[in-house]
C-alpha cells in the first residue's frame, strides 16, 4: 500500500470504532495551525489548508463511504470556507510581514465596538440560515453544525484581521462541536476539539497579554511626534 493509498483508506480502532486515519492526519494538521496561529506565523494558513482538504472528505461520510456514514454538511462546508478564508488571512498576513521587515504577520488587538457588533449579527444571521439549508441538506445535527460553520468562519476571519475575540469564538464553537461529534463517532475529531479548546485558552490570554504590551508603543508615537513637531 502506497503513502496515498494508505491516507485514503487506513483505519484504526477507537474503542471499537473504525476511524480514517485521515481523521487524524487531518486534525493533527489543524493543530499544528493553530499553534502555528498562536505565534503569529505565517504558515499557519497553508498548513491548515492540508487540513481542510483531508477533513472535507471524512465529514462528507455517505458521500466518501466514511465508517461514521453520517453527513455533516455544516462541517464539511467549513472546511470549504476554511480554504478560501485561509486565502486571505495568508494575502493579510504574509503583506503584513513585508510592510514590517520581517516581524510577526499580525499585531494582536481588540475588535472596536463596531466590529464586535458586525460579530454578533453575523452569527445569528449565519446561524439562521445555515439551519434551514443544512437541514434540508439532511445533515445530521443541523442546528449545531450551523453554528460550528457560522462560528468557525467567523473566528477564522478574525484571526485574518488580528482580532483577541477570535480565541472566544474558537471556544464556543468547540463547546458545541465536542458534543455533536462524539455522538456522530468522529472521536478523533471530538478530541481534537478539547484540545483546540485549552490551545484556545492559551491563545487568549497570549494574544491578550500581546495586545496590551503594543498598546502604549501605538499610543505614545503620535504623541513624540507632535512634540518634535
Amino acid at each position: 500500500m502506497g503513502p496515498l493509498s494508505w491516507l485514503l483508506d487506513a483505519q484504526v480502532h477507537v474503542a471499537g470504532s473504525p476511524v480514517l486515519a485521515r481523521e487524524i492526519v487531518g486534525n493533527a494538521f489543524g493543530l499544528v495551525s493553530a499553534l502555528l496561529g498562536l505565534r503569529r506565523l505565517v504558515w499557519a494558513w497553508p498548513v491548515g489548508m492540508i487540513g481542510n482538504a483531508l477533513l472535507l472528505t471524512v465529514f462528507l461520510g455517505g458521500v466518501f463511504a466514511t465508517p461514521q456514514e453520517h453527513d455533516l454538511y455544516g462541517q464539511a462546508g467549513r472546511q470549504v470556507f476554511f480554504f478560501a478564508v485561509s486565502v486571505y488571512g495568508w494575502w493579510r498576513w504574509q503583506r503584513n510581514r513585508r510592510a514590517d521587515a520581517g516581524q510577526a504577520a499580525v499585531v494582536p488587538r481588540w475588535a472596536t465596538g463596531r466590529e464586535r457588533l458586525m460579530l454578533l449579527v453575523a452569527a445569528v444571521i449565519g446561524t439562521a440560515a445555515a439551519y434551514p439549508l443544512l437541514k434540508a441538506l439532511g445533515s445530521w445535527g443541523p442546528l449545531p453544525d450551523a453554528w460550528i460553520l457560522t462560528g468557525s468562519l467567523l473566528a477564522t476571519y478574525g484571526m485574518a484581521r488580528g482580532w483577541v475575540e477570535f480565541w472566544l469564538l474558537w471556544i464556543a464553537v468547540d463547546a458545541v462541536g465536542v458534543p455533536l461529534l462524539l455522538r456522530g463517532g468522529f472521536y478523533p475529531s471530538a478530541v481534537m476539539y478539547l484540545i483546540y479548546g485549552a490551545l484556545c485558552v492559551w491563545g487568549f490570554a497570549a494574544w491578550w497579554r500581546t495586545s496590551r504590551a503594543v498598546r502604549p508603543a501605538t499610543v505614545r508615537t503620535p504623541i513624540y511626534t507632535e512634540a518634535v513637531a
